[in-house]
């Protein structure tokens, strides 16, 4: 029994694609352990800004900062519903989407079944960004709690060991929130990724690669990262102003 190469073909796309996701979602993490990387050190900013919370007794900025962020994961939350549903529309007109794809240059013609499984292995993407999103959302919501009970400047009966666990938890538990809003966000990447398919499964491999890289150098490598971990030589200096 001779197997289909167009088959193979779609099957090593599908492999090669799961295999680029999930491995570099785990070497991300695991390199993130020992390496300054955007996720590690904004943790230690969090961390900083959980320590500046508990000198203050006006909490109203921290928790708009909590609610933007929050707005931000329900934003992308919605967008995705969105997306969801026009991946579907088109499910639904599978035969007119194959004819306009078919005049478009380089495009591999593949059968309506294999139209079908692309889209929804698409739907599936943007399916695991909603649940990413929503529970981002949901852990925002548990760190406006944790803001609200944060203990306030002056309380006796608060021992300072007490206030700095406080500091490490409230830390982590808005990291956590935004690693998933990362998770959500790295779907979106390799959403776009799987459009690539729909020309030929060989591109979407590529397309695939470019995505990594790109995912890699904003989290390790990105100008940003630098500015973050930044320190002046000298405490107090600042910077010369240029004369006009």
């Amino acid at each position: 029994m001779s197997i289909d190469p167009t088959v193979v073909s779609h099957l090593l796309a599908v492999i090669w694609f799961v295999g680029c996701w999930f491995g570099y979602t785990r070497y991300a993490s695991w390199k993130a352990r020992d390496t300054a990387c955007l996720s590690s050190v904004l943790h230690l900013y969090r961390e900083d800004w959980m320590r500046r919370l508990l000198l203050r007794d006006n909490r109203i900025a921290d928790a708009s900062v909590i609610g933007n962020l929050e707005r931000n994961a329900s934003f992308f939350a919605s967008s995705t519903l969105i997306i969801l549903a026009g991946i579907f529309t088109v499910l639904g007109a599978s035969d007119r989407a194959l004819s306009l794809l078919a005049d478009l240059p380089l495009v591999q013609p593949v059968s309506r079944e294999m139209a079908e499984f692309k889209l929804l292995c698409l739907a599936l993407v943007f399916v695991y960004a909603f649940f990413t999103f929503s529970w981002c959302m949901r852990q925002y919501n548990f760190s406006a709690v944790l803001i609200g009970s944060a203990p306030m400047v002056g309380e006796r009966d608060v021992s300072e060991q007490e206030r700095k666990a406080f500091a490490v938890r409230a830390a982590r538990v808005i990291s956590m929130a935004a690693n998933q809003f990362n998770l959500g966000l790295r779907a979106y990447y390799f959403g776009m990724a799987t459009l690539a398919w729909f020309i030929n499964p060989w591109f979407f491999m590529l397309v695939t690669v470019g995505v990594v890289v790109v995912l890699y150098r904003r989290e390790f490598h990105s100008d940003v990262l630098d500015v973050m971990v930044f320190t002046p030589t000298q405490a107090g200096e600042l910077p010369k102003e240029k004369n006009e």
